[in-house]
Formats: C-alpha cells, structure tokens, sequence
C-alpha cells in the first residue's frame, strides 16, 4: 500500500511539472472515449490536496483489504474501480471531470465494513466496526450532495460496489468443530 500511494504521489508531481496534462484522463459522463480513463481516474487527483486527503485512508484501508490474501484484495480493488468508473460515467452531471482515488477508499470501506459480517469471522466483524469508529463520519459526509466539486456519485457508487465485492469475494465462513 505505501507503494501505491507513493505512485499516487508521483503521479501528481508529474501532472504538476506537465501543466496538468494528466487532469485530462479523468471521467467526463457519457463520453464514449471516455470509458478508456476509468482506470487512470481513480490514480490521478486534482491538486497535492487532493492526493493528501486520499492518502492515509487508502494506505490504511487498503493495508486492512489486503490481508485477507493479495488476489482477492486485487479482484476486489478491479471491481471497484471499474464499477465505480462505469457509475461515474453513467450519472454524473454533465461537462465534469471526476479523478481521484476517493472511489476506490469508499468501496473499500464497505467491503471491510461488511466482509466480517458476510464471513461471520469475529476478527473480520471487529475490523469492521473499528473502521466504521474511525471513518464512518467521514463516509457519511462524503454521501452528502452538498459540497460542490466532490463527487457524491463517485463516493456512493464506490461504497456500493465495495458492499458488493464483500458478497462476491467472501471467503468460506470459519467453522468450529463442536463434540458431543
């Protein structure tokens, strides 16, 4: 995880240096060249600021994701971004941008939050409510269509998809052996 955020990192002083070229691959709605930038969107951000912001709950969320196996935390994370850039496309308003990796830390989320759940693994439900503790304001503010420039859409349809990843990656629940 702290390579991939340093490669967000990078990716921003890069955009910087080049004038902002790379604000480009963002997702404009129903633009049918557009489908091409749904996996660069959810690298690129508009601004240090924006990178900063995504930074430690990615770093942390993700690390949490990531051990419960590698492939699944990569077949999870594929999911989301791709749902979430296809839902961005689909609903967002009208001559925007979106980019920002604040889709994929939704989805993240929800499958943390609801994977232990699932799973009815006691380790995996105690994950969930820490990170819900910690971050479940914040999600709850970022659902919120009221702060102009930061995309509801892309948030909720990210938690969405993490809720689903969680049904669709889950893991055979631990079974106990129990003796008469």
């Amino acid at each position: 995880m702290v390579g991939w955020v340093a490669l967000l990192w990078l990716l921003e002083v890069v955009d910087v240096v080049n004038g902002h070229a790379l604000d480009d691959f963002g997702i404009v709605p129903r633009t049918p060249s557009e489908l091409a930038d749904i996996l660069p969107a959810a690298f690129l951000h508009f601004g240090f600021a924006h990178v900063a912001a995504n930074s430690v709950p990615l770093l942390v969320l993700g690390f949490l994701a990531a051990l419960g196996g590698i492939r699944r935390f990569a077949a999870v994370c594929a999911l989301i971004v791709v749902a979430d850039g296809l839902g961005v496309w689909l609903i967002s308003p009208a001559h925007t941008n979106t980019a920002g990796a604040s889709g994929l830390i939704f989805g993240l989320f929800g499958f943390l939050l609801v994977s232990g759940f699932v799973e009815r693994r006691p380790l995996g439900v105690l994950a969930g409510v820490l990170v819900a503790a910690v971050w479940g304001g914040s999600i709850l503010a970022g659902l919120a269509p009221t702060q102009s420039g930061v995309s509801w859409q892309g948030h909720l349809i990210g938690l969405a998809a993490g809720v689903t990843a969680a049904f669709l990656f889950r893991r055979p629940p631990a079974h106990r052996e129990l003796r008469a």
